[in-house]
């Protein structure tokens, strides 16, 4: 957010999020980031 970003994108690969991805996402999230 420092730096002017905003919103990010987590390319999955057809795949479910899940463990530690699902833990970053959730935590980008309450950061304030769209996902």
């Amino acid at each position: 957010l420092e730096k002017g970003i905003k919103t990010v994108v987590f390319d999955r690969g057809g795949y479910l999020y899940h463990g530690v991805v699902a833990a970053v996402a959730d935590g980008c999230r309450k950061g304030g980031l769209r996902l």
